[in-house]
């Protein structure tokens, strides 16, 4: 159960402000959020588990297309939640840039997700049991050869609770970013040093200080199921696998919330 003394997780920042290239977009899908997997839209499974955690106001950070895919993702939100919109108009630099454009506009602690992410609402719920609302968690999947393309995926090592490295080429690794975090206000913070006078950065990057600075907590998902939708090989395992996230199927209605986050 959540502690009553934890501030409450009201809020979740979505990144979707990539173009989708490499899943190589069809069946009449424009931006990827908006792909089909089950009998749904990939983001309507965000929506859920974010609504079933308490979540009541989700900022959708945006680059192409940003108006109509707007439109379309929020007409898919279940009722009682707020929606806006936070347009990155350098949506094509990496994503530590989208993730900073929507400071000033959240209540932390917050959720950062990402809309071509599918995961288990048991992985929101580790984060608002085991988190540390004053630093910033990462959820991370030490199932490693569960991980379908492990190639692509984020490798982090860690030592305890803490992130010694975090890389897509890290030589040695114990576990797997899940894009699923639970942050404070300082992620904006590390973010802007990271971007420097460049002006651009990754998460991961901003991670690594944080890191540095003993300000990173990991929070391992155990047995939880997620999943990154990026190529047409990983929507086709989505696509076999969603069945999980949803326990009340086709009937689109929301979850009571877990405990503390009303």
């Amino acid at each position: 159960m959540v502690r009553k003394t934890e501030p409450p997780v009201t809020d979740a920042v979505i990144l979707m402000a990539g173009a989708g290239s490499r899943l190589g977009l069809a069946g009449g899908a424009f931006a990827k959020p908006l792909v089909q997997i089950g009998d749904r839209a990939l983001i309507c499974y965000a929506f859920h588990a974010l609504q079933r955690a308490g979540v009541r106001n989700i900022h959708a950070v945006m680059g192409a297309n940003s108006e109509r895919l707007a439109r379309e993702v929020q007409a898919l939100l279940p009722a009682g939640i707020t929606f806006s919109t936070i347009v990155n108009p350098d949506w094509e630099k990496q994503n530590g840039v989208s993730v900073l454009c929507a400071a000033g506009k959240v209540q932390a602690p917050f959720f950062l997700v990402m809309g071509d992410h599918l995961y288990e609402f048991a992985i929101l719920e580790a984060l608002l049991t085991r988190g540390d609302r004053a630093r910033v968690n990462l959820a991370i999947d030490r199932k490693i050869d569960s991980i379908f393309d492990l190639d692509d995926a984020m490798k982090v090592q860690t030592r305890g609770a803490q992130i010694v490295a975090i890389a897509k080429d890290l030589p040695e690794y114990d576990a797997i970013d899940t894009g699923v975090f639970l942050c404070s206000e300082e992620i904006f913070a590390y973010l802007r040093r990271a971007a420097g006078e460049r002006g651009d950065c990754s998460l991961s990057d901003g991670i690594r200080l944080l890191a540095a600075d003993g300000k990173m907590r990991v929070i391992d998902v155990g047995n939880a199921w997620w999943q990154d939708v990026d190529t047409p090989e990983m929507l086709a395992r989505a696509e076999q696998e969603s069945g999980r996230l949803l326990s009340d199927g086709r009937s689109g209605r929301p979850q009571e919330s877990i405990p503390g986050q009303r």
